[in-house]
Order: structure tokens, then sequence, then C-alpha cells
């Protein structure tokens, strides 16, 4: 049984990893890498299950260019896997079309110029780290001296220098996930497919893991990285897809995906929020006209800004402006509206402490298309349950039907 599970391994590997100095890919002009068009993947629902298909991948479209950091992200079940499983050929995609470096997906031409790293590696237990990469070389058709110095670089670029003589079996996670980002980079492909690089490091290994994206980035390699790791995204990517229930919800650098939620939140305005210092403190309506909006909102310096807009009172009962002065909230059109509301601050003699522009977050914009999308679900479900309730029994034959309740479309 060994024996067959290794033959697998070594048939796949051969596939994902063969040398790409002896099988060059053409490479597109403009650049593409990536390029998928209205994928879609369905599967045969199990006999238990109540749908007789269930989608994993609806109308993904999607483009990576050379050099780019692309962060794929999803919930658990979002159909990242079938994507990612998709472009390297292992599952074949039920309709669509799929391109790397400008060749068909699932071909060894393209294959060749890939390094993947899945998310739970596995290597044999007998292997130290250099045996490991020695291995993963000569499936790459690599020479013994390339070998040598090739596994002499990563080892030294992924941490594992001084242990490289270890078992594999006393790697921690953290280790493995080391490992098997050098074993991605073996034979130096252009396109590095990441499935959760950073799972199981510690902060220093995270930042050691985004050094290597960086520098390999610079060198016109094209990373493209799934992670559940939002704050990880958001430092290496240049570029982000979130996918939720097999479908695109947002695709672009991470601050047009940010951006689009701003317009969502606040009806296209820029959340402001100042700490101001003055004289007599002003009430509601004057900073109204000094911000040119109604959503203006006033606490006290040491209390954090409420979500609902404050009484034209000002500052809560019991509450002093006090030497550090007050904060404000007003929600502004754009930057010269801010621009013009600086000018009237210093107008009036005011001194303002601080200032910023609340701009979302990744994982804000994240959380906001998972929960529309299971709003989505509920409300079709809803539908389907009253179109079932209208349409009354399924088949008029049933001796418990009642053709009354039978709606003849």
């Amino acid at each position: 049984m060994r024996g067959l599970v290794s033959a697998v391994l070594l048939v796949i590997c051969q596939t994902l990893q063969e040398s790409p100095m002896n099988h060059p890919g053409p490479t597109q002009l403009d650049g593409t890498v990536i390029e998928t068009q209205d994928l879609q993947k369905t599967y045969q629902a199990r006999w238990w299950q109540r749908r007789g298909r269930v989608p994993a991948l609806r109308g993904v479209t999607i483009r990576a260019g050379r050099g780019q950091v692309f962060g794929l992200l999803g919930p658990n079940g979002a159909g990242k896997t079938t994507l990612i499983k998709s472009l390297l050929g292992i599952i074949r995609p039920t309709s669509g079309s799929a391109t790397l470096f400008g060749e068909p997906i699932g071909t060894r031409q393209s294959r060749s110029r890939v390094g993947y790293l899945p998310e739970s590696l596995r290597i044999d237990r007998h292997h130290s780290a250099r045996t490991a990469l020695t291995y993963y070389g000569r499936l790459s058709h690599m020479d013994s001296a390339s070998i040598r110095k090739r596994s002499d670089e990563l080892l030294e670029l992924v941490g594992l220098a001084g242990r490289d003589q270890e078992s594999v079996r006393r790697f921690s996670k953290g280790m493995y996930q080391r490992l098997g980002l050098a074993q991605a980079l073996m034979h130096d492909p252009d396109l590095l497919i990441l499935d959760e690089p950073t799972d199981g490091l510690d902060p220093v290994g995270r930042n050691e893991v985004r050094q290597v994206i960086s520098r390999l980035q610079s060198l016109g390699k094209t990373i493209f990285l799934n992670s559940h790791i939002l704050q990880e995204v958001e430092l290496v990517c240049s570029q982000v897809a979130i996918l939720v229930k097999g479908k695109l919800r947002a695709l672009g650098t991470i601050e047009d995906v940010t951006r689009d939620l701003v317009g969502a939140a606040a009806g296209e305005k820029l959340d402001t929020r100042m700490t101001l210092v003055c004289d007599p403190r002003p009430d509601l309506s004057h900073l109204q006209n000094v911000f040119a909006s109604e959503q203006v909102e006033i606490r006290s310096a040491h209390d954090d800004i409420a979500s609902s807009v404050a009484t034209p009172e000002g500052l809560p009962r019991g509450k002093t402006r006090g030497p550090d002065g007050f904060k404000v909230r007003a929600f502004v059109d754009d930057q010269n509206a801010i621009d013009q509301a600086i000018d009237r601050i210093r107008d009036q003699g005011w001194s303002i402490r601080s200032l910023e522009v609340q701009q979302p977050t990744l994982e804000d914009t994240f959380i906001r298309l998972v929960r529309e999308a299971e709003a989505e679900d509920i409300r079709d479900a809803d539908i389907r349950d009253a179109d079932i309730r209208d349409a009354g029994p399924s088949s008029p034959q049933d001796p418990m039907a009642q053709p009354s309740n039978i709606i003849q479309r």
C-alpha cells in the first residue's frame, strides 16, 4: 500500500514539477499568467443530499499578471480549493475556460512553470529537510550539482539551514510550512500557488514568509495566495478576489474593494474624525455648519464616538470639555469638503489635536460580503419554499394529494 501511494505521488509531482528549462512555456505579450473566463464547476450531490447537483464555482472570471501577488479569499466552502485544483489541472471544470501562461490548464507545458504548496503538506517521515529537497529536485529532473546548490539557497531562505539534517518527524507545523515553501520553489517556478502559507507560523515566521514573497515578486514571479489571515493578505497582496459560495463577490486592489464598502456604509461619504480644542465649546448646529454636513457627532475626548448622532446639547450630561478638547465625527462628501472644514476651523481659532479619515479594513469588506451572501441564500430559500407551497403536491397521482390545491401552470 505504501508503495502504491508513493507511486501515485511520484506521477503527480512529475507532472507538476517538470523542469521549466526542459519545457519552456510561452509568455503572453500582455503579461497575463492566470486567466479564467466564466469558470464553473458543479458536483453531483451524494444520494442522501436533497439537491441533485452542487455548484462549487459559479462563473468565476479573474486575471493575474506577471509580478503580482494575487490573494484569494473566502470562507470555508467558498470554492477556493476547487478553483486551485482546477488551475492545477487536478479537476476538470464543468464549463468556462482557464489558462496558465496562455496555455490551457492541465497541460504539462503550463504546469511545468508552477510551484505548489498545499495546505497540509505530507512528507515521508524518513526524510530530512535536505533529502526531501533532493527528492523533489529529482522529480524536476535537476542534476545533483543543481540540487545541492538550490537546496543550500532555499534552506537559508526559509530559515532551516541549521536543521537540514534533522528528521522531519521532529518538525513542528511551522517548520513543515517552511520546508513546503522550499519544495515549491525548488525548480524555480514562474508561478507560485500557496495555500495557507503562514498557517502554523509564529509572528517572526510570518514576517519571514512575507519577505520571501516580496523578494519573489521583485524577481517577476507571480504568487497566487490563498489565506484566512486577512491581515497578512493586506500586507502583501496587490490584487484580491473574494469568493463566497462559488461566486466572485469582489475583485481588484484592496483600495478598490474597501472603497466599495465606504460607499455602501455611508452613502459615498467619508467618515472623518477629529479631536478639537477650543473655548467656548461650539454647539452641534455650529459644527454642522463647519463641516457642511448634517451627520455630525460629538463626544468627550476620553469617550469613544457613539453610533448615534449627538443631541444639540453636545456632550452627554455630566461630561465636560476638559483640557484635551472633544471628539467630532462627521460624514462629509469628499476630500475637498475635509479641506474646507479645516479652513473654517482655523478661521475660528480652534486647534486640531488629531485628524483621521476612517477607512474600512479588508476584514470589514470580507464580513459584509459574506453576510450579504447569507442573506441572499435566505431570501432564495424563502422564495423556493413559497413556490413549493403554492404549487401544492408534486404529483396529481399521489393518493394523499388534494386536486383543489394543485395550481396549473
